[in-house]
């Protein structure tokens, strides 16, 4: 064998070793997460088209490495869309996470472009991310949403109800016709009794429905001589994230296939 034949040969088998090292340490072969920060960041999209977000870290996330921390996920309404992610720090649990860094939940709250809906395909992505890179209990992830993305909330729960422990809805309607989804599902609706963006018998008509299913889990508050802001009675109110972390799911889930 000649000189330049062993060295290729020898550059080929350290190359192919080296290949076989990193695929057997994926710890190697991944890319470095970027280092955690307590309290409250924004984060660019975690997959090309998706949702830039605020995350909130609660204090003591670093310390404790053990602990698993409840999930929320926060959808913010019509108001907050565009290109500006602070703005859905204006209500809701990121603007409570902004002031109180012992705010107990990892908090996601995803920005929505201008004139766009919420996907669930793309939500389920970004919360997929964050369930692998932070220490989230898998049987603590809850979803609140306002206006259009209390709507929102409605929806994605329908479609996995097995995904959340508990489900908060603002001043937003869902589709009675496959409310039966949730009759195991703790739900909390909340709606202004003037609302006249979107009317509360939204909210009522889920209830009524998920009760009808034989449902026992829903919570309907219904604030008189107030318009469509509920949000700020809601989310002010220490028992709504009382309640939250009162739930928690049966079982963990194992497999993608089990958040239909």
């Amino acid at each position: 064998m000649s000189r330049s034949t062993e060295e290729s040969m020898m550059k080929y088998w350290t190359a192919a070793m080296l290949g076989l090292s990193l695929a057997a340490s994926p710890a190697l072969a991944r890319t470095k997460a970027p280092p955690v920060i307590e309290g409250q960041t924004a984060q660019q999209p975690v997959a090309p088209g998706n949702y830039p977000y605020q995350l909130f870290v609660p204090k003591g996330y670093l310390a404790d490495i053990a602990t698993p921390y409840p999930l929320l996920i926060f959808l913010h309404g019509s108001g907050e869309r565009g290109d500006d992610v602070a703005k859905v720090k204006v209500h809701g649990p990121p603007k409570i996470a902004d002031r109180d860094l012992d705010f107990p939940f990892l908090t996601v709250s995803p920005l929505l472009g201008t004139d766009q809906d919420w996907d669930i395909e793309k939500l389920d992505t970004l919360v997929d991310h964050i369930a692998r890179t932070y220490r989230v209990d898998p049987a603590r992830i809850y979803l609140t949403g306002l206006s259009r993305g209390g709507h929102a909330s409605w929806r994605w729960a329908i479609a996995e109800p097995k995904r959340f422990a508990a489900v908060a809805a603002v001043a937003g309607r869902g589709n009675p016709g496959e409310a039966c989804r949730l009759m195991d599902l703790p739900v909390w609706a909340f709606h202004g009794d003037r609302d006249d963006v979107v009317v509360p018998e939204g909210s009522f008509a889920m209830a009524r429905a998920i009760r009808a299913c034989g449902g026992r889990k829903v919570r309907l508050t219904i604030y008189p001589d107030l318009g469509h802001n509920a949000w700020d009675p809601a989310y002010d109110d220490p028992a709504l994230y009382a309640w939250l972390l009162e739930q928690k799911r049966p079982s963990p889930i194992a497999t993608d296939k089990d958040k239909k």
